[in-house]
């Protein structure tokens, strides 16, 4: 997977350096002298976070079922992603009040902790507290890398690492399940989560000592009337998103009435909580970066909440192994690169925009022909073949995201308008997971999801389409807001 991934960083290496004309110490590629341990060890720490992430999922149900926490196990993926947004908000004032490199060690150590609080635990509770732990870390890491980047490369080398980082998800996503698969089978789902924080060792090594050099200390323009306090407001609101999210989550895990407690207690919580830690103008889709930021959740938003029920769908609905169902989204993953490729070409930056439209075009089209198979006619392969289309508008759009965010941030702005990318990314989410899964849950899919092995006879097609057609409109309504990343 490294290898692969530094491949892809090579060639994007050799089309940097006859790109433009050299930027002082910003001369050469990605993998140029200067660059080359920082970007090998600050990809490395995205492939592994990514490896996760993709191969979690395969061992999960055999955790639950062995801790005996069936019943909890939705609460598995909440607790990381709930955590996460709250060290997304901490590391972007910590990175931006001390420089990247405290909120990254710090992130890399709770996510390997995490890690190994999950795979030795005894009972469901101590998972979930590893799972919260690893959660927190792995917020802090991804804003912190956002950092270094804008700290440590010049702007023409930027696409290109975003490049590298978009494709570090990729390859996992491809080979993720299977590994993680084989490993569960043959040696135990703890060695999925206890045989990585062994790897960290391997960047923290290697790119430290070049981030403290080149990206470490306040900004330039941080100015010098001494340290920045942390802004306690946004601390508050960061902990207000992350309890919301957990109890509407919680609340739509049960369609009960007594689950409109929770559901207003969490809304109560998040609604000021995103208000006051999104860009102002946001979901009123404002020009420049409020959309820049709205349309990074809407992308990541519409694309996992349909992913997410796909393999379930084709088990269901059209009799396939959970593992043939797996690999037709796996081949997508090679889709995703090359979108992700083709927007770091400096010769496709002027239709960014553009390619943007573009993008989110094809995902909702994509999102919109998947339940297409739900007909018995419709031959299964139409899947794999509509999510590559799919996926190449994600590359398109996700990488490009971040290089507009990183453009119209200032230095000393990086940390705070990183972490509401991220927060935008995980936000949406969990609140389109939430409807998908209530509207699911309303029309009957709940009985097709406790019995996997369920005929056509016995399902409700109607519960597949409740979420995959809104999520194409949801990707419609990002085409439009492509139209305003531009500041008039």
């Amino acid at each position: 997977m490294v290898a692969l991934t530094l491949a892809a960083m090579t060639a994007l290496e050799a089309r940097d350096a006859a790109a433009a004309p050299p930027e002082g110490k910003g001369e050469g590629g990605v993998l140029s002298r200067p660059y080359r341990a920082l970007s090998i060890g600050i990809v490395f720490v995205e492939l592994l976070i990514a490896f996760e992430a993709t191969a979690v999922g395969t061992a999960m149900p055999v955790a639950a079922r062995e801790l005996d926490g069936v019943s909890l196990y939705a609460f598995a993926f909440s607790a990381y992603f709930t955590t996460s947004l709250f060290g997304m908000v901490f590391a972007g004032q910590w990175a931006d009040r001390d420089g990247p490199l405290a909120p990254l060690t710090t992130g890399i150590t709770a996510f390997a902790a995490g890690l190994l609080l999950s795979g030795t635990a005894g009972t469901m509770w101590l998972f979930l507290l590893g799972r919260a732990v690893q959660g927190l870390g792995g917020g802090l890491v991804v804003v912190a890398l956002y950092v270094v980047v804008v700290r440590a490369y010049p702007e023409r080398l930027r696409p290109a690492i975003m490049a590298a980082f978009a494709a570090s998800w990729v390859i996992p996503s491809v080979v993720g399940p299977l590994i993680a698969g084989t490993v569960t089978e043959h040696l135990g789902w703890r060695w999925v989560f206890t045989g990585i924080p062994v790897l960290v060792v391997f960047p923290l090594a290697l790119a430290l000592p070049r981030i403290r050099r080149l990206s470490s200390g306040r900004s330039a323009d941080a100015g010098t009337a001494g340290r920045v306090p942390f802004e306690r407001r946004r601390i508050r609101l960061a902990l207000g998103i992350s309890l919301g999210s957990g109890l509407l989550q919680y609340a739509a895990q049960d369609l009960d009435p007594l689950s409109l407690v929770p559901g207003l207690a969490g809304a109560a919580l998040l609604v000021p909580a995103v208000l006051g830690l999104l860009p102002r103008g946001t979901y009123r889709a404002a020009r420049g970066l409020p959309s820049v930021v709205l349309l990074r959740g809407l992308a990541a938003g519409s694309f996992i909440a349909a992913e997410s029920f796909v393999p379930l769908m084709l088990v269901t609905q059209r009799g396939l192994s959970p593992t043939l169902a797996g690999f037709s989204l796996a081949a997508a993953g090679g889709t995703w690169a090359l979108g992700s490729y083709v927007q770091s070409r400096p010769r496709t930056e002027p239709y960014r925009d553009r390619l943007m439209f573009l993008g989110m075009v094809l995902l909702a089209a994509a999102v919109a022909a998947v339940p297409s198979v739900l007909i018995p006619a419709v031959p299964v392969w139409i899947v794999a073949v509509a999510w590559g289309f799919g996926c190449f508008g994600m590359g398109l759009v996700i990488a490009s995201t971040s290089v507009l965010l990183l453009r119209l941030s200032t230095p000393k702005e990086v940390g705070s308008n990183s972490a509401a990318l991220q927060i935008s990314d995980g936000l949406s989410t969990i609140v389109l997971l939430a409807a998908g899964g209530a509207a699911f849950a309303a029309l009957g899919g709940g009985k097709v999801a406790e019995t996997a092995t369920a005929t056509a006879d016995g399902s409700h097609p109607a519960a597949f389409a409740a979420v995959f057609l809104p999520m194409a409109g949801v990707a419609l309504v990002g085409a439009w807001v492509t139209t305003r990343l531009r500041e008039r």
